[in-house]
């Protein structure tokens, strides 16, 4: 009986589980309602040389303790691992630390962010070698809170090999459960945070999210990563899948800045939560909060379709409306469903332009690239496709050529007057990119928002822009009996084809005269010269008797060198970085020198500006080169600054963002009356620059 029982104890040891370590329960005797200890799971990754562990924390009755940012009162749980010291832990190089989702508690009218009765805490420890023993002698530093609060210190020592542990199941359901409930663990929860806008004015921050779910009852938006300032309980509106939550921030150190510093929000609703690190725009929480759940994103469709409607009257969009009208003249006397087809097929092809340029701008925004409208003329080589695209319509009108596609397609591509809907439906496609270099009212509104929100929304606006682009199209496709108030086909049709063939000749002039800052002068006076000589020796052909017809090319030559070089001239394409005519000393965006200069009281004018947009160039001749806002800008206490966006900028791209802005023109006058910056319209007028620097430089 004795050698059987000793067999019996044997093999019971030697078949004995090795079960990973954990510490005992440590007490604390100044905190006798809290108890904590350190688990092993036994796993680990031998890649990173991590192991599966979780610092379990229990409290009784109410006690708490508290997260990472503990909110208005609280120190959250702190371990000095002691790595590198002299008798302190050994072969450990880091231990990272994870957070569960925090409990948002009040008390005497504060607001902390912690766990009621405990938590666990899983933590990755990396070590140097998993084949050598691990020394773990460390320090816990922990907060526990009722009506008062206690803080008190636990030593942590445990002694093991890595290699030679055995995974607990025990421990390793504890530290799973522990890591479901962190943020950064949790699956795909179909949440998103799209943005953190600051509005300094009033010290609130809105937090834009996302929901591909929808919102469950449970809702919470939580702010840190900014240890001096803290963020009121939010005031959240769910619309839809979209969420909205205001918050006041605020610190003791009294001013402070949050535009472009970095945050962490933490999402939550109901059971999921979604943890995500943005940086801080500086905007206005007015524009951008819903006051209602339908209100604020119907007034922003108006306020794109007048601002897409609008663009047709505005300076870059003449050769569109050239277009158009060769469009209109040759539909007169046709058959009405042809002509309803036709229309309504260019005004298919601006809205489905409109939806091009939003999943561009979406796919900038979801990589984290800069976004604004009109980006695209900042490429050397969408610029030379566009001089290509204006050239062949130029040549077009002119009935130089004509382009068809494969006989079983039946249809031609980029003819005007083509009954085909194809050739209809790319002038409406092109009709739209050369819109883009310009703002117009309302435009820049509605731009700003949709591309500061979500993705519904931002698809939603485009299309209205389209729309509003689209609406002399979709006017006549609906009435097409206002063609018979178009006058008679006759000869001065062909007058004004010849007019409508200039207007696009000049167009690719000015489109060529962008690529100034990629190809050298006389590459590009050449590239101008080719289609300004042939498109002019075809004008007068037509205009001459036939037996003069011959003698046209040398007189073609010598009026289209004489074109190419006023165009040079007048665009600037000889001075590429300023022109010696610009009386302004004009000084480079620099945001540090704004404060500073305002702070001595001078009153600084910004123009952030491009070479390819036609608004700016506008906004220059019609009022900045004029009196009297020129002689207000060259006062002595006036300092004009500009910043150049024709070609990308982070930095620009930034400070439009900063304002709310993702185009331009943008115009803003800050000063001892207004250090903040008074924006200026889309459009500038002499009174409203004067009264702009008239009340920034009050003090």
């Amino acid at each position: 009986m004795f050698f059987t029982l000793c067999l019996a104890l044997t093999l019971l040891f030697l078949n004995r589980p090795a079960y990973a370590l954990s510490t005992d329960w440590l007490i604390n005797p100044q905190q006798p309602e809290a108890r904590v200890r350190l688990h092993l799971s036994g796993e680990e990754d031998s890649d990173s040389r991590q192991l599966s562990a979780a610092l379990e924390v229990q409290l009784s009755g109410d006690w708490k303790t508290y997260w990472r940012s503990p909110g208005e009162a609280g120190i959250p749980p702190e371990v000095d691992w002691r790595i590198n010291q002299q008798q302190g832990s050994s072969n450990v190089e880091n231990v990272e630390w994870l957070w569960p989702v925090p409990e948002r508690i009040e008390m005497l009218g504060l607001h902390t962010f912690g766990y009621k009765n405990g938590t666990v805490f899983p933590l990755l420890i990396q070590v140097e070698d998993l084949s050598e023993p691990v020394s773990i002698n460390a320090k816990l530093q922990l907060s526990s809170c009722t009506t008062i609060c206690v803080l008190t210190d636990y030593d942590i020592r445990l002694d093991f090999t890595p290699s030679e542990l055995e995974s607990d199941p025990e421990a390793s359901f504890l530290i799973d459960k522990a890591l479901s409930q962190v943020p950064t663990y949790m699956p795909d929860t179909g949440l998103s945070t799209e943005s953190v806008v600051w509005d300094k004015g009033s010290n609130k921050v809105i937090v834009t999210a996302h929901s591909e779910t929808g919102w469950e009852k449970e809702v919470d938006v939580i702010i840190d990563g900014q240890e001096d300032i803290t963020f009121s309980v939010p005031d959240i509106k769910v619309q839809g899948s979209q969420l909205q939550a205001v918050m006041d921030a605020s610190s003791w150190l009294g001013d402070y800045d949050l535009s472009e510093e970095k945050v962490t929000v933490t999402l939550l609703n109901g059971d999921s939560a979604l943890e995500k690190s943005l940086s801080v725009k500086k905007g206005s929480v007015s524009s951008l909060t819903n006051d209602s759940t339908t209100t604020s994103l119907i007034v922003l469709l108006g306020l794109a379709l007048l601002g897409g409607l609008i663009l047709n009257l505005m300076p870059c969009v003449l050769p569109v409306l050239g277009m158009k009208l060769s469009s209109v003249l040759h539909a007169s006397g046709q058959e009405t469903s042809l002509t309803r087809k036709q229309f309504l097929s260019s005004a298919a092809g601006i809205i489905f332009s409109f939806w091009l340029l939003a999943i561009f701008l979406w796919a900038l925004k979801l990589t984290g690239n800069s976004i604004g409208w009109g980006i695209q003329f900042q490429n050397p080589w969408f610029i030379g496709f566009m001089v290509a695209v204006t050239a062949l319509f130029a040549a077009n009108l002119m009935d130089m050529f004509e382009i068809r596609l494969p006989s079983f397609l039946s249809t031609r591509l980029a003819t005007t007057g083509d009954n085909s809907t194809a050739g209809h439906f790319v002038q409406g496609m092109f009709a739209t990119l050369l819109a883009t270099p310009c703002s117009a009212p309302f435009l820049g509104t509605a731009v700003a928002f949709a591309l500061s929100t979500n993705s519904f929304n931002l698809f939603a606006i485009f299309t209205a822009l389209g729309v509003g682009l689209a609406l002399p199209y979709l006017l006549i496709a609906a009435k097409p009996a206002l063609l018979k108030w178009m006058p008679k086909p006759g000869h001065w049709m062909i007058n004004l084809r010849r007019i409508l063939a200039l207007m696009l000749l000049a167009t690719t002039l000015w489109l060529t005269s962008l690529l100034q800052a990629y190809l050298p002068v006389y590459l590009l006076l050449v590239i101008a010269l080719i289609p300004t000589l042939l498109i002019l020796h075809r004008l007068l052909i037509s205009m001459m008797p036939h037996s003069g017809k011959g003698l046209l090319l040398l007189p073609a030559l010598f009026l289209s060198l004489a074109i190419v070089l006023f165009g040079a001239w007048s665009t600037g394409l000889f001075t590429p970085e300023k022109s010696t005519s610009d009386s302004l000393a004009w000084q480079p965006l620099n945001e540090q020198e704004i404060a500073r200069m305002v702070a001595e009281g001078k009153t600084v004018f910004v123009d952030v500006t491009a070479d390819w947009c036609v608004t700016c160039k506008a906004n220059k001749i019609r009022v900045i080169d004029r009196d009297p806002t020129n002689s207000l800008l060259q006062q002595v206490n006036v300092i004009p600054m500009k910043g150049d966006w024709t070609r990308p900028s982070e930095e620009i791209n930034a400070y439009l963002q900063k304002n709310g802005r993702f185009g331009v023109p943008f115009n803003i006058v800050y000063g001892p009356g207004a250090p903040e910056g008074l924006p200026l319209p889309v459009i500038l007028d002499h009174e409203t620059v004067a009264a702009a620097i008239q009340q920034a430089s009050s003090r």
